[in-house]
């Protein structure tokens, strides 16, 4: 693992006092409470620096009050430097109040509507959608996309139409490792990342394998075409946890992706685990 402080761009923090989850009922083990210090403990011996945290998807209207609790716990541990709120940009302008009202926490950095869950094909690229994405471009806030790999043709199309907006693409999104599927996924990756207000994380990987049995070698070509089309400047680490520990405990998603890397310079990995994430998220040092 990295014998320097890592920023993790994608961790989650969950209360099911507060909150509602509907969709763990399908995950029940991820039904708890999680709090930066639960991070902290599973983490070990790794040592994040900074980290950012990213909606839970939390049943709506729940979405604004999640963020405001996100920002109490930034006040009691300092490493939480920046957040990703649940919006629903779907509403076009008619949520800029909300925008509004998610721009007074000083930790926003981005926002994040669920792709993945969508039925229609279409629904981020829809009139009302991309008014509200356009929202975020003059207040330098981004776009987490996080989708399943048979709906990068939309997201391609979306990004497309809002050039202006910066983005990253969560969970590499979400080839179809279990299956050995790697195309069209390589192509339509490709072409994504040939717009150069995007980038991508490499998280979540592990999750997209069989939970039970994969191998760092069932992940490396899909983790060696993101480094390669996306290059060095433009991927972040992100842990996901908890979700992750669906398939892999902290430890060993960042051993495995420490060896799928250790080709890359120390310049390169550094970026990889730290650098663009504190860029991307606006982070400092």
């Amino acid at each position: 693992m990295p014998d320097y402080p890592i920023v993790d761009s994608h961790v989650h923090l969950c209360d099911p006092r507060k909150f509602g989850y509907a969709w763990t009922r399908s995950a029940p083990s991820l039904a708890r409470e999680v709090l930066p210090r639960d991070l902290t403990a599973i983490a070990r011996p790794v040592d994040i620096e900074q980290f950012v945290f990213v909606e839970v998807d939390v049943d709506f209207p729940q979405h604004l009050d999640e963020a405001a609790w996100v920002a109490e716990q930034a006040r009691t541990d300092p490493r939480l430097t920046g957040m990703v709120a649940s919006l629903p940009l779907e509403r076009g302008q008619a949520i800029e109040p909300e925008l509004d009202q998610l721009r007074e926490h000083r930790i926003l950095r981005a926002i994040r509507r669920l792709i993945q869950n969508q039925p229609d094909p279409d629904f981020c690229v829809q009139p009302d959608f991309i008014a509200g994405l356009k929202l975020l471009a003059p207040h330098d806030i981004a776009f987490d996309i996080c989708i399943l790999h048979h709906q990068m043709p939309s997201a391609i199309e979306m990004v497309r139409q809002c050039p202006n907006v910066r983005f990253v693409l969560d969970h590499i999104g979400k080839p179809g490792i279990k299956a050995g599927i790697i195309d069209p996924w390589r192509r339509h990756l490709s072409e994504l990342a040939a717009l150069p207000n995007v980038h991508c994380k490499i998280s979540g990987v592990a999750t997209e394998a069989d939970h039970q049995n994969w191998t760092p070698a069932d992940l490396a070509p899909y983790v060696e075409h993101v480094l390669a089309a996306f290059g060095e400047d433009r991927v972040l680490f992100g842990g996901d946890w908890p979700v992750a520990t669906l398939a892999s405990e902290y430890g060993r998603w960042v051993d495995t992706l420490d060896a799928l890397t250790a080709h890359l310079t120390e310049t390169a990995r550094r970026k990889l685990w730290a650098e663009n994430a504190r860029r991307f998220y606006r982070l400092g040092s």
